[in-house]
C-alpha cells in the first residue's frame, strides 16, 4: 500500500515565519510528513522548486447573503468557492446575515440552507448583528458563539444594519464574556446622510459622489468611536476594509497605547482610486469606504509592511453591472446613492497581492503568508486546522507560478458577476495549483475534475485567541 495519498515534490514551502525546500507528504485529506525523499504517493505533483504556500483564507466575502432591497448577489456558494478555488483560496468566511426583527438563529439556518451541497471549498460563517435584542444578547449570541460561529460583524451605517453606540457597547459585552472576535464596519452613519442630502440637493447625483458623501473624516471619526467604545468595554475589536490614511493613524495610535485593534484591508484600496468612480461605468466600483487616491494607496501598503493590518481580504460583494437586481437596481441611471454597495475580488485577491506585492518587493513571502492565510486563521479560530503547512494541518495548498505575464480578463475568471474593476491589469503570478485537503481543485487554467459542488466542508470555529481582552492574556504565542 502507498505511504500517502499524495506527494508534492520539490516544494519551495513559505509559510508565515519559515522558508524551506521539501516535500509534503498527504495522508486522508491531512499533511502527515515534511522531509526530503518521501516515499511514493498515489498521486503526485512535481512543483518543480516553485513557491508552495498555504491556501488562501478569504476572511471577508459576501456569497448569496439576502437583501432587504430587491437587489441578489450574483455568486452563490458553488460560483463563489469555485472562482475562490481557481483563486488560491481554499476557505471563505461568508456573512449570515440578521435582518431586523428576525432571530439570529433564522439568519443561520437560511444561510446554512443556502451553501448546503454547493460548496467547492471549506467555509466557516460570520454573523452579522443587525438587531441585538436581549433575547439576542442574552441567548441566542452566546448559544451560537458556543456551537462555532466565534466571529460576528457590526455595522456603524446603512439604515438597515447599523447600530447605536449602546448597542455596540451592549453586543461588545457579550463578545467580551463568550470569546467572540468582532469586526466593525466603521463609517459615520449621520455623516454621510447629511453630506448625501447636501449633494443630492445640488444635483450631484452620479457614482463619483458616491466618495464625495464619504470622505475619510466620516471614516476617521467613526474608527476612533469604535476604537473608544473597544477600550471601555476592554475587547479586542477588527476595523475592516480600512481605506487611507486617517483611519489607519486611529488603529496605528490604538496599538501603540497597547490596544487589542486589528486591522483589515483590501485590494481596492492598494488599486483603485476615485477617478475609477467616473464615467458611465462608475458604478462598477462604488463600495463603501470608497476608493482614495494614490498617496492614500502607499500609506495602505506601508500598513501592510509595517504591522498596522493583519489581513487582506476581498470584500467580494458580487452585484452584476448589467442587471436591474445588480448594480443598475435604482435604474438605469441612478444616482450614486442608489448604487449597490461593493465590488467582486474573490479570485484575483491573491494573485494581486503576490505580483505587485511580493514580485516587486513591497512585502516579503513570509508577509504576504500572514496577510492572506495564517493570521485569518488565528483571529477567525481556525488555526492550526488552517492556515499553515505544517504535519496535522489541513492539506490545502497552493503551488505558484510567478514568472508570468498575465492580463487580466473577466472572461477568464470563474465568478458570475459580468464585470472585473482590475480588467486589463498586468500580473505576473497566478496559482498554478490549489489543493483543498488533498484534492486538486485549480489545475490552471481550467477547475480540475475534484471541484465538485459539494465537496466543501463547514467549519465549526475554536474560540480565538487573538479575541481574550488584555486582562485576561497571559504567556507566549499571543496575537497575529
Amino acid at each position: 500500500m502507498d505511504n500517502f495519498d499524495l506527494v508534492v515534490r520539490n516544494a519551495h514551502v513559505v509559510t508565515a515565519a519559515d522558508e524551506f525546500d521539501c516535500d509534503i507528504g498527504v495522508r486522508g485529506g491531512v499533511i502527515a510528513a515534511l522531509g526530503r525523499g518521501l516515499p511514493a504517493g498515489r498521486q503526485e505533483i512535481d512543483a518543480g522548486g516553485r513557491y508552495v504556500m498555504p491556501g488562501g483564507i478569504d476572511g471577508h466575502c459576501h456569497l448569496d447573503q439576502p437583501m432587504s432591497d430587491g437587489t441578489k448577489m450574483a455568486d452563490d456558494f458553488y460560483s463563489g468557492t469555485l472562482s475562490a478555488a481557481c483563486g488560491g483560496t481554499t476557505t471563505v468566511l461568508p456573512f449570515a446575515c440578521q435582518f431586523k426583527g428576525q432571530s439570529l438563529r433564522a439568519a443561520v439556518d437560511d444561510y446554512h440552507a443556502r451553501a448546503a451541497g454547493k460548496a467547492v471549498i471549506d467555509y466557516a460563517f460570520h454573523l452579522i448583528v443587525s438587531d441585538p435584542t436581549p433575547d439576542v444578547l442574552r441567548r441566542e449570541l452566546p448559544a451560537l458563539i458556543a456551537e462555532g460561529y466565534t466571529s460576528f460583524k457590526i455595522y456603524m451605517t446603512y439604515d438597515d444594519l447599523k447600530l447605536d453606540d449602546r448597542q455596540i457597547l451592549e453586543t461588545l459585552a457579550v463578545a467580551r464574556r463568550e470569546g467572540a472576535m468582532v469586526m466593525i464596519h466603521a463609517e459615520n452613519t449621520d455623516c454621510i446622510a447629511w453630506l448625501t442630502e447636501q449633494l443630492l440637493a445640488a444635483g450631484h447625483t452620479a457614482p463619483r459622489f458616491h466618495a464625495a458623501s464619504r470622505p475619510m473624516l466620516v471614516e476617521r471619526e467613526a474608527t476612533h468611536r469604535a476604537i473608544a467604545l473597544s477600550e471601555l468595554v476592554d475587547v479586542p475589536i477588527l476595523i475592516v476594509h480600512v481605506s487611507g490614511r486617517e483611519a489607519v493613524e486611529q488603529i496605528r495610535w490604538a496599538q501603540g497605547r497597547g490596544l487589542q485593534v486589528y486591522g483589515e484591508t483590501c485590494p481596492q484600496y492598494l488599486f483603485l482610486t476615485g477617478e475609477h468612480l467616473e464615467g458611465e461605468h462608475g458604478a462598477k466600483c462604488v463600495c463603501s469606504p470608497p476608493p482614495r487616491d494614490k498617496a492614500n494607496q502607499k500609506v495602505v501598503w506601508d500598513g501592510l509592511e509595517n504591522g498596522v493590518f493583519q489581513v487582506f481580504s476581498s470584500d467580494h460583494a458580487p452585484f452584476r453591472f448589467d442587471d436591474p437586481q445588480g448594480k443598475k437596481a435604482g435604474g438605469e441611471h441612478a444616482s450614486f446613492d442608489h448604487i449597490p454597495n461593493g465590488i467582486p475580488g474573490l479570485e484575483t485577491r491573491m494573485a494581486l497581492l503576490f505580483s505587485e506585492g511580493v514580485l516587486t518587493g513591497r512585502i516579503d513571502p513570509q508577509t504576504f503568508v500572514a496577510l492572506t492565510s495564517t493570521n485569518a486563521a488565528r483571529l477567525y479560530g481556525l488555526y492550526p486546522r488552517k492556515g499553515s503547512i505544517a504535519v496535522g494541518a489541513d492539506a490545502d495548498i497552493v503551488i505558484w507560478d510567478s514568472n508570468l505575464d498575465l492580463t487580466v480578463r473577466n472572461d477568464r475568471l470563474h465568478h458570475n458577476v459580468d464585470y472585473t474593476p482590475y480588467e486589463g491589469m498586468k500580473l505576473r503570478a497566478w496559482p498554478r495549483v490549489t489543493i483543498s485537503r488533498g484534492e486538486v481543485v485549480w489545475n490552471g487554467p481550467r477547475p480540475a475534475p475534484a471541484a465538485i459542488a459539494g465537496r466543501g466542508r463547514f467549519l465549526e470555529c475554536a474560540k480565538p485567541l487573538p479575541a481574550r481582552p488584555r486582562s485576561e492574556r497571559t504567556g507566549p504565542g499571543r496575537g497575529c
